[in-house]
């Protein structure tokens, strides 16, 4: 197991600056506050890592640092997106707990490369304990002198805030997070223009999750072909996995790019109670599900599990075994997003109206002719054709479920219950 975000877990304090320090922390920090790198020295070794947005997207990193207009006039801003909102992910919240100063280090580099001297992590609701040891962090930060203005003499300013959100799915979505830390109602922005030129307050704006940037440092430190080396072609690096649902040991799991999914279950102690692998969504909830034979042939990176027909997403891995009922679970899921359409688009607001009534219907034991057909036509109707990616989000795990497991939609249709429970 590598351990890049999830490094000194095994020392008391790992999230104290003495533990990050110990350890080589900030010392890249210090070496540009010494003028000993430049910006397009950091942009090149982040490309040549293959550091890839690790909060679903998956778009180069360096390749974005580099199209912020750094050297136009004005402020600029650097954002971290600690949201993490969708269901089956619980990594960033960990890292904020156990090693907040690599994220704080990796947004000042961050800040650094693309002239932006205020910075803001935008920290889900809930998670009142990651806030905490991140703002306890910031201040330690303070006091030794790594943030500030003219921070050590060197002409280099960065101000780092945390933002609190209020537990919206939608302000997971990078220009919502953008309208929420400016105090307005989280809705996605009509794109372009792009935050790269018009984002927070209207000014050059880059965002990134929290795994990139706790990844920067020690990619900085060790080079980017040591990252990219860890992983495989196209999928540089290690990457953490969160593993939950039907596991003996369910937990966040650091490992290296293009590891065989297999080899993820058996870390996570394998199926509970020795059943048989049913199902397993690959990248959190809105990516498409998989069947257990497709799965257990699949690589764990952007490549493989893309070949297996679903998608990376954010590294959350939900194991489903064959007491799961395949109706129910996708009636849960459609109720989740019918709950968090924040309501801007009509396909999202009416459409996963549609999709979780129509589903809700059918476990009540009412379901009717034709509602497959309904539920395929709807979420159609969805796909590509919402503002942001939440209708989308809504509507591929329908499209997966019901393509995978098509005999369960239809016996719970003509019997009025389950095939798995009886």
């Amino acid at each position: 197991m590598n351990e890049v975000c999830f490094k000194n877990l095994d020392k008391k304090d790992s999230w104290s600056l003495a533990v990050y320090e110990a350890s080589g922390g900030y010392s890249v920090w210090r070496k540009i506050l010494r003028g000993e790198l430049t910006p397009e020295q950091i942009i090149d070794e982040l490309k040549a890592s293959g550091l890839r947005g690790r909060g679903g997207a998956g778009f180069p990193t360096g390749l974005k640092w580099s199209f912020m207009p750094r050297n136009s006039a004005g402020q600029k801003y650097v954002v971290c997106n600690s949201d993490e909102g969708e269901p089956g992910t619980c990594k960033d919240r960990d890292i904020l707990r156990y090693n907040p100063h690599a994220v704080i280090e990796g947004m000042a580099i961050g800040g650094f490369v693309m002239n932006a001297t205020t910075g803001y992590n935008y920290i889900r609701g809930e998670f009142i304990e990651p806030f905490n040891r991140f703002e306890g962090a910031l201040k330690e930060a303070y006091a030794a002198g790594l943030l500030g203005e003219n921070i050590s003499d060197s002409g280099v300013d960065f101000n780092l805030y945390a933002h609190l959100g209020a537990g919206a799915y939608v302000c997971g979505e990078e220009t919502a997070l953008l309208e929420s830390i400016e105090g307005k109602k989280g809705q996605p922005r009509f794109k372009p223009p792009f935050p790269a030129n018009v984002g927070l307050y209207g000014k050059p704006t880059t965002i990134n999750n929290t795994e990139s940037f706790a990844s920067v440092a020690d990619i900085l430190s060790k080079g980017g072909k040591w990252f990219a080396d860890l992983g495989v072609e196209n999928s540089g690096g290690c990457k953490l996995f969160s593993v939950s649902g039907h596991v003996k040991n369910p937990a966040n799991f650091e490992v290296s790019m293009g590891t065989p999914f297999k080899d993820l279950l058996e870390m996570a102690g394998g199926m509970r109670d020795g059943a048989k692998l049913k199902a397993v969504i690959p990248g959190g909830s809105s990516t498409p599900v998989l069947t257990a034979d497709v799965a257990m042939a699949m690589t764990m990176d952007y490549d493989g599990i893309e070949k297996a027909g679903s998608m990376l997403g954010a590294g959350s891995v939900i194991v489903m075994d064959e007491s799961t009922c395949m109706v129910e679970t996708l009636t849960r899921l459609a109720h989740f997003y019918y709950d968090e359409s924040c309501g801007q688009c009509t396909p999202c607001r009416e459409g996963t109206g549609w999709l979780y009534r129509a589903l809700k219907r059918i476990t009540d034991g009412n379901g009717k002719d034709g509602d497959i057909e309904l539920l395929l036509n709807v979420q159609d109707k969805i796909m590509g054709n919402t503002i942001c990616a939440l209708g989308d989000a809504a509507a591929m795990p329908v499209e997966s479920f019901l393509r995978n497991f098509r005999e369960e939609f239809e016996y719970y249709i003509e019997h009025g219950k389950s095939m798995v429970k009886g």
